[in-house]
């Protein structure tokens, strides 16, 4: 699949069969967020790469709703069940003190997204499916998972084969809306 196919068919994924990733695969995935672009080269992302089942179900269970849901009418997180079944979790961390920190701006959060999204199209390259999740408690899987208090989790990825055939995503805003020339558009 060539770099433009993965970027417009890549979809997120939140129901997996209960197929196992291949080492191969999960190395190129490994590999793919490994040569991300990052703050000054600093390379503060930090991945934990979960396949025991026991830990990815406590991982779901520490992955909740917030008041964030509501306006979107969701009753509970649609990626929870996600975390559970698929056979591979991703914990995307970071240490910020490893990046860059300018005028209020936390680049590790850029630098951990650049990297999970070449890692997300790395695994739909490879016929993989996955979706970030960014709710939960960080706390509780900072415990479980042994992560240094220091360090922060930015996202968590659930990964595997897709259950269900491919289907187009949502409609995208038309190219106007977004992207401006020159300046900004009233």
């Amino acid at each position: 699949m060539d770099t433009m196919e993965a970027i417009r068919t890549r979809r997120s994924v939140r129901k997996f069969s209960d197929r196992p990733v291949e080492p191969e695969k999960l190395q190129a995935m490994m590999e793919a967020a490994q040569a991300a672009p990052s703050w000054a080269n600093m390379q503060c992302w930090r991945f934990i790469v979960v396949k025991d089942a026991a830990t990815r179900e406590k991982i779901s269970d520490l992955s909740y709703v917030e008041a964030f849901f509501a306006p979107k009418g969701y009753k509970t997180n649609p990626a929870k069940q996600a975390l559970a079944d698929a056979p591979v979790v991703i914990v995307a961390c970071a240490d910020p003190v490893q990046s860059g920190d300018l005028h209020g701006q936390h680049y590790y959060m850029a630098d951990v997204g650049i990297a999970a999204e070449n890692m997300m199209l790395a695994a739909h390259s490879l016929g993989l499916g996955s979706v970030f999740v960014g709710v939960f408690d960080e706390e509780g899987l900072g415990e479980l998972l042994d992560i240094p208090p220091e360090v922060r989790i930015v996202g968590l990825f659930p990964m595997g084969y897709p259950q269900d055939e491919w289907k187009p995503g949502p409609p995208r805003k038309p190219l106007e809306e977004i992207f401006f020339l020159e300046r900004w558009k009233v």
